[in-house]
């Protein structure tokens, strides 16, 4: 099967990590016998500062004839911070209908954690966030703007469909996942009444009804974090609202080692896909060859895991722990030990093993 990929190399040290990627997905479609061809777009920071466009017209229904899109990072030092990430990436994710916003949490070997006693067996579970709905739809306004008496409202929009779609995502990847078998929904309901009452209820009918395997759980968000902290080995996969998702998976990331180290996915199971680093574009380190490409590598495995290469997938993520439990000094900019190119290279020679 061929694969059509977009690429969007975007700002700052986002080049130099999505060609270490290809590099790793040429190696794997050798292996495993895949084909795929690349289309590359100039979306970000410097096409902004030439032309005062975010996405072209008509750049939408472009990247919709991709199956997947590999995305480097947005984020340019010269752009007013808000103006690319809203333009572009939160564009593409609402107009595709990136509907999951997927975070695994893995610790590797040989990478710091700031939680003590914890290894890489308690380190392993994946955040779902529901990616299009809740308080990011939008949905609110002022009253009395710039006044005494001003009102600001912003409404958290939760629909039926966006939230039985989101949840069933997660029992699939749980069944998928085969791990400990159990779903935990993280919320708020004692507060938030409506919304989650919403949630809690597809969540129980769902399981009931189509996933009699899985088992459930909830915990409120402030228990979530706190959990994450004190017992991460408790979860498996944790299923969330938008803006829950998104303060916990900060968090996530942190406690495998950074921001440096994660990696993410904008999924439409039925569409588009878009998969990143989370680190963001760190214009610091940009043309020092320095950068970790590591999560960049992650973001190509769930890729394949979403364009249905499981066997190539895996054998991306078995290199990955290769190579930083055997090869890598440190997972900070300048401290690996190799270039990201010979990090690269590196990965790349362990998958055509």
């Amino acid at each position: 099967m061929s694969h059509k990929i977009a690429v969007i190399p975007g700002d700052g040290t986002g080049p130099e990590v999505v060609v270490e990627s290809l590099k790793c997905l040429e190696a794997a479609a050798a292996k495993f016998g895949f084909t795929y061809e690349t289309t590359q777009f100039d979306f970000g920071g410097e096409r902004y500062k030439r032309t005062g466009e975010t996405l072209p017209d008509g750049a939408v229904d472009e990247l919709r004839q991709f199956k997947a899109i590999m995305l480097g990072a947005i984020g340019h030092p010269d752009v007013k911070p808000g103006i690319l990430e809203k333009g572009i990436l939160l564009r593409a994710r609402f107009e595709l209908d990136q509907y999951i916003n997927l975070r695994p949490v893995k610790l590797y070997p040989n990478v710091d954690c700031p939680l003590k006693d914890k290894g890489p067996e308690d380190i392993d579970f994946v955040v779902v966030r529901e990616n299009t709905e809740g308080l990011y739809a939008g949905a609110g306004g002022y009253l009395k703007q710039g006044t005494p008496d001003e009102i600001a409202v912003q409404e958290s929009v939760n629909t039926r469909k966006g939230v039985e779609r989101c949840l069933r995502y997660a029992f699939e990847l749980t069944r998928k996942r085969d791990q400990e078998k159990t779903l935990t929904l993280c919320g708020k309901t004692n507060v938030l009444t409506y919304a989650f009452d919403l949630w809690e209820r597809v969540f129980h009918e769902i399981g009931d009804a189509e996933y009699p395997d899985i088992k459930r759980d909830y915990a409120h968000v402030d228990a979530t974090v706190m959990w994450m902290v004190k017992n991460p080995e408790w979860f498996d996969v944790i299923v969330t609202d938008n803006m829950f998702g998104d303060i916990i998976t900060d968090l996530g990331a942190m406690v495998q080692g950074g921001m440096g180290v994660a990696a993410g996915g904008n999924i439409n199971p039925e569409g588009v896909s878009m998969f990143e680093p989370i680190g963001g574009s760190a214009p610091k380190y940009t043309g020092q060859g320095v950068i970790n490409p590591i999560a960049s590598i992650a973001a190509l495995q769930m890729m394949l895991e979403t364009l249905g290469e499981d066997e190539a997938a895996a054998k991306v993520g078995e290199a990955i722990v290769e190579v930083v439990g055997t090869k890598l000094e440190s997972m900070s900019a300048g401290r690996m030990g190799y270039s990201t190119s010979e990090v690269g290279d590196l990965v790349a020679e362990a998958i055509a093993s």
